[in-house]
């Protein structure tokens, strides 16, 4: 399946956030916005309609957050949480798994733990999919939710000072928020370890749309701050754990860091997190992470819908 005419999501699979323009994804976050007050009553927008989520990789949020939003729109979710108890156990490919699947559902969300995965199952499924995170690559449904949180929390987009801070090398999360944060007019920190450091990919996909500063270290950074976006390193991602021992904790966020921040800084975090923010920040106006989980919901609400034809 392949992309539509401007502002056509149905029948649309959602693959990279690099498929969309600034004026798809303004629209995607102002019918999340109206989603707030359904996703808190109840919709049968999408009854008899069903979601496939297929996750060959672990997770917790964006699993159920599909399934929420689903739900919360009247339709049904089926799946599997793991790939140990599916059929790809006993060898099934890629390929197969989709060809079947797609006659269980209307849209499938996909997960998996090699990069070109969910653009690969678009191919052979002739249903809508959704890459709910592709490896090492990109998670293009958690960019939209984080910036629909900058929206949200901050009243705007553009004019922003943005850092990204962590794990950027091998982070999906901030490759996708760093692209779709280029369509705007803000100015973006890559702060991480040598080791880690933007893949060069995004890096020079980006440089020439917005302004951007790669550094290796937060603080004198802070006090230009409106959005700090906190990841973790990603112990499961490396392949020698000496390296990884060598940037394990580099950023720790706490509330004498936090002494010299704007007062209305908001710290974002995919989640999970290890202990690169201390819990002590959770009380403080900062810490926004845990609104991104509902905001989640809402815009994966609106993605559904859109897809479905449910809404225009």
């Amino acid at each position: 399946m392949c992309l539509v005419s401007r502002l056509e999501f149905k029948g649309r699979d959602i693959i990279s956030i690099k498929d969309f323009t600034r004026e798809e994804i303004d629209y995607i976050l102002k019918i999340a916005g109206a989603m707030e007050p359904v996703a808190k009553t109840t919709s049968d927008m999408l009854r008899g309609k069903i979601l496939a989520t297929l996750f060959f990789e672990p997770s917790t949020r964006t699993r159920l957050s599909f399934e929420a939003a689903m739900h919360k729109l009247g339709g049904d979710a089926i799946g599997f949480a793991e790939a140990e108890i599916a059929s790809v156990k006993k060898g099934e490919n890629l390929a197969d798994t989709m060809r079947v699947v797609e006659n269980y559902a209307d849209v499938i969300a996909v997960r998996h733990p090699l990069e070109g995965a969910a653009r690969l199952a678009a191919e052979f499924a002739k249903v809508p999919v959704i890459n709910a995170g592709s490896g090492a690559e990109e998670h293009p449904t958690q960019a939209l939710l984080d910036l629909y949180t900058i929206l949200k929390e901050s009243g705007k987009i553009d004019g922003l000072n943005i850092a990204l801070v962590g794990d950027l090398r091998y982070g999906r999360t901030v490759h996708s928020l760093a692209y779709a944060l280029s369509l705007y007019d803000v100015k973006l920190y890559f702060i991480s370890p040598e080791l880690l450091r933007m893949r060069r990919e995004v890096f020079e996909a980006i440089k020439e749309k917005t302004k951007v500063v790669e550094k290796t270290g937060l603080e004198d950074v802070l006090p230009k701050l409106d959005v700090l976006y906190v990841t973790r390193i990603q112990k499961e991602r490396f392949a020698d754990m000496a390296e990884y021992a060598k940037v394990k904790g580099a950023y720790k966020i706490n509330l004498d860091l936090l002494k010299n921040a704007k007062k209305d800084l908001i710290i974002m975090h995919p989640l999970p997190r290890v202990d690169e923010i201390s819990s002590e920040v959770d009380a403080t106006p900062h810490a926004r992470y845990f609104q991104q989980v509902w905001n989640g919901i809402v815009t994966r609400m609106a993605l559904l819908a859109l897809i479905l034809g449910a809404t225009e």
